[in-house]
């Protein structure tokens, strides 16, 4: 199976800061690529630059065949993209977006408008066809924007945080979309900051903090550098931390992460809430007060706190261009 998307080394600057730090990446043809990390990760520059929105500092990048700084023009071509924001025209009707989109694709007054047609029973959109997009759900305007996307059936799909702000079931349709475009062939690289959300689509993980790679595996091989299960306590004194440490220590299944600065504690834990219930009873008679606690399974922020001993964060980063963050 040959590399629809390869990067070498990307690098980014903007004035002293690093938005990408010499990321590799590579999305097998037919395949999902979640690039997950916060805020500031350089996700966007990532995508900004394998779209040609933004030149790199340093390394090379190809998209389906062609190399996005010597031959931007056919990388375009190839590609579609969608970003946090859907790029839909709030007057226009779902129809009329996507029939000019359509026609700025070339495809020709008529071709255009068995298209728009057509994206539109596949999006489940057709209903809405010949209403206004500003009457719209959160969840039916990021399916047009896809729908926008894909209008002259691109190899190769980029997708930029889909998912952010919308509820549990428009992202669970939005999925299904996805699904749906890789079973029919289309490679897809997508950003987020869920691991649910990579857990859910994505054939192989890359987590990256501060431009750079920190962890590279399926979602399965990811959860399984940090452990099962968890107890996280946020206590309320900084001055009960080291107690509190000693308390999770005792019960932990392996080592014990501490963000000093926010005062969490995280532990993975065998015997699920029987353990969860001791390591109550024990903070509780040591007197020690918390604002928060709980027992659940791995998150970004776990992998975070495991790699980089810090929690996952929005970072201060300059913008790569207007309306693009890093």
């Amino acid at each position: 199976m040959s590399d629809t998307v390869e990067a070498v080394g990307l690098v980014k600057h903007y004035g002293d800061v690093k938005a990408l730090d010499g990321l590799d990446l590579r999305v097998p043809e037919g395949t999902i690529l979640g690039l997950l990390g916060p805020n500031g990760a350089g996700k966007t520059t990532a995508v900004s630059i394998l779209t040609t929105l933004v030149m790199p500092t340093d390394g090379q990048a190809t998209v389906a065949g062609a190399d996005v700084i010597k031959h931007p023009a056919k990388v375009r071509k190839r590609i579609g993209l969608s970003g946090q924001f859907a790029a839909v025209d709030e007057n226009l009707t779902g129809f009329e977006n996507l029939d000019m989109i359509g026609r700025l694709y070339r495809l020709g007054r008529g071709n255009a408008r068995v298209r728009a047609r057509e994206l539109l029973d596949r999006f489940d959109l057709a209903d809405a066809a010949d209403r206004p997009v500003k009457t719209y759900s959160g969840g039916m305007r990021r399916r047009l924007d896809l729908a926008g996307a894909i209008v002259a059936e691109p190899s190769v799909l980029f997708l930029d945080e889909p998912t952010t702000g919308l509820d549990p079931r428009s992202r669970t349709d939005v999925w299904a979309v996805i699904r749906d475009l890789v079973g029919k062939g289309t490679t897809v690289l997508l950003t987020t900051q869920y691991l649910e959300e990579a857990d859910q689509l994505a054939d192989d993980i890359v987590v990256i903090d501060h431009g750079r790679e920190i962890a590279h595996g399926t979602s399965d091989e990811l959860k399984a550098m940090i452990g099962g299960e968890r107890i996280e306590i946020t206590v309320k004194q900084a001055e009960a931390v080291p107690e509190a440490s000693t308390i999770m220590e005792r019960y932990a299944d392996g080592d014990l992460v501490l963000d000093q600065r926010s005062r969490v504690l995280v532990a993975p834990v065998a015997g699920g809430t029987t353990t969860f219930r001791q390591v109550l009873r024990a903070i509780d008679d040591a007197g020690i007060d918390v604002y928060d606690v709980g027992l659940r399974r791995p998150t970004l922020d776990d992998v975070f706190l495991a790699i980089t001993g810090h929690v996952a964060e929005v970072a201060d980063q300059p913008e790569a261009t207007a309306g693009v963050d890093v």
